[in-house]
């Protein structure tokens, strides 16, 4: 299974930061948000890890390279200024992640989730990520975001919020036909498609009880990075 990390935002909360350091860039706990994200991927046996860039991308590259340091081969995604959101990135980068299902990783998320596992029991049970479907971690609501995204009938994701909801962790398994009427190279939120497998019924969901953070600002960037370091 091949990965991506969507590195392409231009982190406007994460201001003055990212006026100059691309968001994944942005170190925590000793090293750069993105790398933390690298080296989980390559302990969960990933070897091809596709990422998308916009602001400040050449930074990105210079960077991380081939990927050689952490037993990977990288490969880049870039797009124009403003990027092309969730969905067109991803439109943009499926010739190079293939016709079976890949793992999407934000940039801009640090979480403690257990790739190989969260891979092994996709592939094992692949109606969990059915045609034109995908499963996604789901976490619970943080501070910042009490609505949730999501509510779950069991392993389906539902749009119903009568009961609990749940925030989707910006990570999850895709199968490429969820993008197939999606525009490469064209701006399309992530949205859409997952709205549309909710109706088909091919959306389902897991629910990660261990450390979650949605790095989307300083304060929450200092936080971490004090965590990090004092563990």
């Amino acid at each position: 299974m091949k990965a991506m990390i969507l590195a392409a935002g231009r982190g406007e909360r994460m201001r003055p930061l990212t006026d100059h350091t691309p968001k994944p860039l942005l170190a925590v706990g000793g090293k750069p948000l993105i790398v933390w994200h690298l080296e989980k991927l390559a302990a969960a046996g990933f070897r091809d890890v596709v990422i998308n860039h916009a602001h400040l991308g050449e930074q990105i590259e210079a960077t991380l390279g081939t990927g050689e340091k952490w037993g990977l081969t990288l490969h880049y995604s870039p797009e124009p200024p403003g990027a092309l959101e969730t969905a067109g990135g991803i439109a943009t980068a499926l010739p190079q992640l293939g016709t079976a299902p890949f793992l999407v990783v934000n940039g801009d998320v640090w979480c403690d989730v257990d790739f190989a596992h969260f891979c092994r029991s996709t592939v094992a049970q692949p109606d969990i990520c059915p045609i034109a479907g995908a499963r996604l971690l789901l976490v619970p609501n943080p501070a910042h975001h009490t609505r949730g995204d999501f509510s779950l009938d069991g392993k389906q994701v539902t749009l119903e919020r009568d009961g609990a909801t749940f925030t989707y962790a910006g990570i999850g398994i895709y199968d490429p036909a969820l993008f197939r009427d999606v525009p490469p190279h064209q701006p399309m939120k992530l949205r859409p498609p997952l709205d549309a497998a909710i109706a088909a019924g091919t959306l389902q969901g897991d629910i990660h009880s261990g450390r979650w953070v949605d790095v989307g600002t300083p304060a929450r960037l200092a936080e971490l990075d004090q965590e990090l370091q004092s563990a």
